[in-house]
């Protein structure tokens, strides 16, 4: 008879098992392990090597919202700093938002305190075209000068152009491209606040000189990924009745009288790759008037747009001749403030654009236009038709 004492001690299930030497381990087990082992260390090796497919012009590590201090390869002796009011955040070498070409940064971006470690990295390729979505709201120190007034936008020594690097990017195919430049923000406010953060990205956002907090929406309008041109005023027919504002160009001037003001409408804000007019029937059409203008704005790299309204306007020979990029309006979107008409308008362009590959429409910071315009350029995307930057149909005599 079994051990009843022994059996109670015994693990549930468990039969007795007689004592006998280890066993030996199968080859089975032995080749079983060897391969675990193999697929463990191959898939370390990849986990721990760089990535290959991710592209190499922008490496991204969350989205905090600041300032970027840039690492630049090596110091490099940049152009004078920026005023206090205007100035971009500080950096560890001589560049902010871009470099020497050929040269890649390093730029920790920042919380706004400007304390504790960097919340993000971006790792940018300056060979690539255009600016960083990610950092569009900051100025690139090599294009900038020191004026008068405040900053102004210039050349850099490697040749890039504000034109060139503030543009925002798009798909460079050939299908029908509309361009609409929605200009007067910075006078209200709230109207500036709603057409920054309602009108798609693709529009480009013009601002008034005479606004006010022009830096700040301009920082705006470059995160939330707009393309910006600074609107200038130019004289009228039937000046001063009718009046642009503070700081008109005008024909009875005299070309550094002109200069003075032009450069005035530059420095109140950065980062725009071009200027738009506004009103400027008779000055536009008097070339010894807007013959200077366009030599200042081709030798500091800028665009002109025209808004469309006088077939008396010089400016495309004008920018032809000084190197300037330029860009027509076809029209005015909203010279008749009503949502039916505004629409009539936009189907004309789309119209434009299928029959000559692009077209280029001006409106106001109206929030009538604003609504109409950002419900019709979801609609005119789904039929095929690509909203662009002003800069993606400007003729650019610098690239033939």
């Amino acid at each position: 008879m079994a051990d009843i004492g022994s059996d109670i001690e015994r693990p549930l299930g468990q039969a007795v098992r007689p004592p006998r030497a280890a066993r030996r381990i199968s080859a089975g087990v032995v080749a079983a392990t060897v391969v675990v082992l193999a697929v463990i260390g191959v898939s370390g090796a990849i986990a721990l090597r760089e990535r290959p497919f991710r592209k190499p012009e922008e490496v991204a590590v969350s989205t905090p919202k600041a300032t970027a201090v840039v690492e630049p390869a090596a110091p490099v002796t940049g152009p004078a700093p920026l005023p206090q009011a205007q100035a971009a955040p500080k950096t560890s070498g001589s560049e902010t938002g871009g470099s020497k070409m050929g040269r890649p940064q390093i730029i920790h971006m920042q919380t706004e305190a400007g304390d504790g470690p960097p919340g993000a990295i971006v790792i940018h390729d300056p060979s690539t075209t255009g600016q960083n979505l990610r950092i569009a709201h900051i100025p690139d120190r090599a294009l900038v000068e020191s004026g008068e007034t405040g900053p102004l936008p210039v050349r850099a020594a490697d040749g890039r152009r504000p034109f060139d690097v503030y543009a925002r990017p798009w798909s460079g195919a050939r299908g029908a491209r509309v361009a609409i430049v929605i200009g007067g923000l910075a006078v209200s406010q709230t109207g500036t606040q709603a057409a920054i953060a309602k009108l798609p990205a693709e529009v480009t956002l013009g601002f008034a000189p005479q606004g006010n907090s022009i830096g700040r929406w301009m920082q705006a309008a470059r995160q939330s990924g707009h393309e910006i041109v600074m609107q200038v005023p130019l004289e009228p027919f039937d000046y001063p009745n009718v009046n642009p504002g503070r700081n008109t160009l005008t024909v009875v001037a005299t070309p550094d009288e002109n200069l003075e003001n032009l450069r005035w409408a530059l420095s109140r804000t950065t980062n725009y790759t071009g200027v738009m007019n506004y009103m400027g029937a008779r000055f536009s059409a008097d070339a010894a008037a807007m013959g200077p203008l366009m030599a200042e704005l081709g030798r500091r790299g800028l665009a002109y747009v025209d808004d469309g309204s006088s077939a008396r306007s010089l400016a495309p020979e004008l920018a032809l001749k000084n190197g300037v990029p330029f860009a027509a309006g076809d029209t005015t979107i909203d010279a008749v403030r009503d949502r039916g008409a505004i629409l009539k308008k936009l189907d004309e362009l789309e119209a434009t654009a299928r029959a000559k590959g692009f077209a280029v429409g001006i409106g106001s910071a109206f929030d009538l236009t604003v609504d109409t315009v950002s419900s019709w350029v979801i609609e005119a995307k789904k039929r095929g038709i690509e909203i662009v930057p002003i800069s993606a149909v400007a003729v650019d005599p610098e690239k033939g």
